[in-house]
């Protein structure tokens, strides 16, 4: 009996043998798959754990944007999603306190939560809206240096910073970081940039690629890119009025690629001109007016890509103009005046005075001429050399007329004495009586006498019309033509140069 008791247990075991294994198999599986969970969630525990402790206090900023700039996470191909208007929009820089404007209680939410995760940014408080999905490039100009290359040219030179400014929400850190900007200088390859092109200006000054700029990522992916550009601006002026125009000079910024509804630039801040940097150097260049504009259609290079256009206006530099050119050229013009009071006989003076002011005066303008711009309409420059000119050699001639006319032999037995007044005497015949005391008479017929002819001295009543029958003598015309000659030619030049200054001032 036992011994088939106890077969009976062991049959019985055989039976439970499949079910205890498919339970230890159970028991196996089981316990693999808490160990493979529980290294899971350990795997991501301590990436999630690695991921935040890359932004704790004692990273660098290169570890910070290598994680921020994974291919995984971060494409620079694509532009920045907008998302929040209040930092697509009206920008300032990054540390203003200002609060801003409550539009709505949605944009003041946002607004709020923005500013915990960055205590020191707040937006513009005039906050400027665009379309959803358009990204707004905030533009400011610093102006560092101007300079002319020639005080003649319409070439100006412009060095100057420019900022760029945008919100792109990938870039995005933690506030644990003790850094309130990150220095993307060395990742400037690896993130988004407008693609800003410069229209309208002229050359740039070597080097073509700027190697001067900054790159700043800020807690709230505000990003801030700032370069120094250097460039040879052609400028526009109005040479018939030279030097008496302003020129203006213009350049204007596009984007290369992107239309206006993907980019829209705007002046940060509302800026109307230009920042000046206090160490703001000038040579030969003077700024005397500046504006910041959007494009006008005519002149954006596209009509259908957001276009900021900047413009200077320049003065000429008066004093110089009327040291170099004017003040000289009127001491030369007035000079040969000066002849009009010599001698009409004093030849080597006249001749010297005439012949010396119009060479002088040829080196001074042709001199001067050389370094201006060519253009084919008359300018007052050629108004002003033309004239004086035209007086040295109208003096020159009056020299050569009065010289000409003294020296004619008289047609008329008429002698000249100094201070007296000319009188007649016959080559041949006629009786003539000579005073003791006085100059030699004759006598001459008079028509005022009766009908019978008549006899008087010259000294008696038909003196008068003796005068007006005979001519005078030339020594006489020529003196008199020096004496009209001091005064028409000062009062003509006189009233040439309050024409010319008045005009072609007022023309400016």
């Amino acid at each position: 009996m036992g011994w088939v008791a106890l077969g009976r247990r062991a049959g019985g075991s055989s039976r439970l043998s499949p079910i205890l294994s498919l339970s230890l198999a159970s028991l196996v599986s089981s316990l693999l798959f808490t160990t493979l969970c529980v290294l899971t969630l350990a795997l991501t525990f301590a990436t999630f754990v690695r991921s935040e402790d890359i932004f704790e206090e004692g990273k660098s900023d290169k570890e910070i944007l290598d994680n921020l700039l994974l291919s995984t996470r971060y494409d620079k191909r694509l532009l920045p999603p907008v998302q929040d208007a209040d930092f697509c929009c009206g920008l300032r820089s990054p540390g203003d306190s200002t609060r801003p404007v409550n539009r709505s209680a949605t944009l003041t939410d946002l607004t709020q939560n923005n500013n915990q995760n960055n205590n020191h940014y707040t937006p513009h408080q005039h906050l400027r809206t665009h379309l959803r999905g358009t990204l707004t490039v905030n533009v400011s100009v610093l102006l560092l240096s101007l300079a002319s290359p020639d005080e003649s040219s319409l070439k100006y030179e412009v060095e100057f910073l420019l900022q760029q400014q945008w919100y792109d929400p990938r870039l995005r850190y933690s506030n644990r970081s003790r850094y309130e900007f990150l220095n993307a200088i060395h990742h400037h390859n690896d993130i988004w940039l407008p693609d800003t092109y410069f229209i309208m200006h002229g050359d740039f000054k070597d080097p073509l690629i700027p190697v001067h700029f900054a790159l700043r990522i800020y807690r709230n992916g505000t990003v801030n890119y700032l370069m120094r550009r250097h460039l040879i601006l052609s400028c526009q002026g109005r040479l018939n009025i030279f030097p008496f125009d302003d020129p203006q000079c213009s350049f204007a910024i596009e984007s290369i690629s992107y239309e206006q509804t993907a980019i829209t630039y705007v002046w940060k801040n509302d800026e109307a001109t230009l920042r000046k940097s206090p160490s703001l150097t000038t040579l030969n260049a003077y700024l005397i007016r500046n504006q910041t504009i959007t494009c006008p259609i005519k002149a954006s290079w596209r009509g259908n890509y957001s276009c900021l256009k900047v413009d200077l206006i320049f003065t000429r530099d008066r004093a110089f103009y009327f040291t170099t050119v004017f003040i000289p050229g009127i001491i030369l013009v007035t000079s040969s005046f000066i002849t009009f009071w010599l001698e009409w006989n004093a030849v080597p003076a006249r001749v010297m005075i005439g012949v010396t002011t119009m060479l002088n005066f040829f080196t001074t303008s042709n001199g001067f001429r050389s370094t201006l711009p060519v253009v084919s309409n008359l300018t007052a420059m050629n108004v002003w050399d033309g004239v004086c000119m035209c007086f040295i050699y109208a003096s020159l001639l009056e020299f050569v007329c009065v010289n000409y006319v003294g020296r004619k032999r008289p047609l008329h037995n008429v002698v000249y004495r100094p201070g007296e007044n000319p009188v007649t005497q016959k080559r041949e015949g006629g009786n003539t009586t000579t005073g003791s005391n006085g100059p030699t008479e004759m006598n001459v017929a008079c028509t005022t006498c009766n009908s019978n002819s008549c006899t008087h001295t010259t000294t008696n009543g038909c003196a008068a019309e003796l005068r007006k029958k005979e001519p005078p003598h030339p020594i006489r015309v020529a003196k008199t033509i020096d004496v009209i000659a001091r005064i028409t030619f000062p009062v003509a030049y006189f009233m040439f140069l309050t024409f010319f200054f008045i005009h072609y001032k007022g023309a400016s």
